[in-house]
């Protein structure tokens, strides 16, 4: 466990004071807890419909901005000023001719670089500053067991993927706004895809285990060994096709933190910041977004555009996201 000295004793009391209810900084969000490794929302119309075998890369480009943090009681935290995230993911996906309980077999690849800026309104965390800035590639993403099915003569899809690992890259122990990972999440995820006539209806589930993150970096200027808590979310669509190319529809997802950080607190400590990270290691984080969206397929080519904006937000920030994605199939 590392810590950092602050100031002067001025400086540690107008700390304690304001951040009594502070959160934490992910990747891709401000938070109190959990990893928050899935970038919510990346998903959405004809999740569940599985393609057929070959490979395909994907290009998913992501924008989320907030102003407002919220607590556990859903008020704003007042020393908190802005996030801003930027994101560009590539994707590969492989469908085999091979076969599992009449089920398409296939891998997926993800590799996300990431640019995250956060300000305070007040000099907080290990560098006792207003703003963190980071830009890097969190981890990567990787599925050895994908598995498609098609029922109703195509009008009901299933996607399984056994378990999405997050392979962490490190992470910046003095930088709150640090996008890298230093713990591993693993993540079933399981989609369906309904499609009575025009209409579409599409969910992708999932639950994330984190394993434990060392030297977790807290804005009250120590760093701390924790365990994040696992996370269930889920993203969501509806849709409605005006042609066999173009489609209308909302898109969103739910987020909720199932079970709570543990923190490694000791008496190296000083007691009040124990006392606070005691407190949040209890603040589960949750939020709700939706918001319109659109698909179009050219040739080979599908491309996405959607943007969803939160509500509900609970230990976290709550902002808006703008999602662009094209895949190409080859």
């Amino acid at each position: 466990m590392k810590k950092n000295k602050f100031n002067s004793p001025v400086r540690v009391l107008a700390l304690l004071l304001c951040f009594c209810g502070v959160l934490f900084c992910r990747p891709l969000a401000v938070q109190a807890g959990g990893g928050n490794s899935y970038p919510l929302g990346a998903e959405a119309f004809m999740v569940g419909a599985f393609p057929p075998p070959g490979f395909y890369l994907m290009n998913y480009t992501y924008y989320y901005t907030a102003d407002e943090l919220k607590d556990d009681n859903r008020n704003n935290n007042p020393v908190f000023d802005e996030v801003t995230v930027w994101a560009d993911v590539v994707r590969g996906i492989w469908i085999s001719d091979f076969q599992i309980l009449g089920g398409s077999y296939g891998q997926h690849l993800f590799v996300p670089f990431l640019n995250v800026d956060l300000d305070f309104k007040v000099p907080v965390g290990p560098k006792t500053k207003r703003s963190y800035s980071d830009t890097d590639i969190p981890y990567v993403i990787y599925s050895p067991f994908l598995l498609g099915h098609h029922f109703m003569q195509g009008k009901l899809h299933t996607a399984l993927s056994l378990v999405d690992i997050y392979i962490p890259t490190g992470q910046d122990d003095e930088n709150l706004a640090g996008v890298g990972h230093n713990f591993w999440t693993f993540e079933p995820a399981f989609a369906i895809t309904w499609m009575p006539g025009p209409f579409e209806f599409s969910v992708k589930m999932m639950y994330d285990f984190n394993t434990t993150q060392d030297d977790c970096p807290t804005p009250y200027g120590f760093n701390v060994d924790r365990d994040p808590g696992d996370e269930f979310h889920c993203d969501f669509s509806a849709s409605f096709g005006l042609s066999k190319s173009l489609r209308l529809g909302l898109s969103g997802y739910y987020y909720q933190q199932v079970t709570d950080d543990d923190y490694d607190i000791d008496s190296t400590l000083p007691p009040p910041v124990q006392d606070l990270l005691r407190e949040d290691e209890g603040n589960r984080s949750s939020v709700w977004a939706v918001g319109p969206g659109i698909w179009y397929n050219y040739k080979n080519l599908f491309f996405s555009f959607r943007s969803q904006f939160e509500f509900e937000a609970k230990n976290k920030s709550e902002g808006v996201n703008v999602w662009g994605k094209i895949t190409y199939a080859f």
